[in-house]
């Protein structure tokens, strides 16, 4: 994990909500604008491919099922070319947005993952990893604290196992 790959005051330009209330279109389009956000912090690491298509392989993948999983929480992952090696980033926000929860929660915490397709090994590895963690309330409310980038990644060795 790296510190320039942390973004502990995570906040994306979105479009504000039509007049009428929130539509699908525009769910859609601000979960792209977020996604985008997200590929630069992975583009920081000098360790990406074009990141126009990151950003495409990105969008097919949540176009295909959200990866928000609850509790505030999205797990954008894929395997890509556009990644050349295992690429992890973290955002976190404070106020939360909306990114297709099955629990309706707004997401404040993104771990965002790019691996290349020929790495299952390691990215199952640190997939699973991060998802026995992400079940403990402890481990959440510890990121959600974090007071550096430094702290996040304390936080992720004191957990491993």
């Amino acid at each position: 994990m790296d510190e320039n790959l942390i973004d502990l005051d995570f906040k994306p330009e979105l479009e504000p909500p039509p007049e009428d209330g929130p539509t699908d279109k525009w769910k859609t389009r601000n979960k792209e604008l977020i996604l985008a956000d997200l590929v630069d912090i992975l583009d920081r690491s000098g360790r990406t491919g074009n990141k126009s298509k990151l950003l495409i392989d990105f969008v097919n993948r949540e176009r295909k099922a959200t990866t928000a999983i609850g509790e505030g929480i999205a797990v954008p992952h894929i395997r890509t070319m556009q990644a050349k090696e295992l690429i992890v980033g973290v955002a976190r926000s404070p106020e939360g947005f909306e990114f297709g929860s099955p629990d309706d929660i707004p997401v404040r915490l993104f771990f965002i993952m790019a691996a290349p397709p020929y790495d299952d090994s390691l990215y199952l590895k640190v997939f699973k990893a991060l998802s026995e963690n992400l079940q403990y309330e402890q481990f959440r409310e510890e990121l959600l604290n974090a007071e550096s980038p430094y702290d996040v990644i304390r936080i992720f060795r004191n957990y491993e196992g």
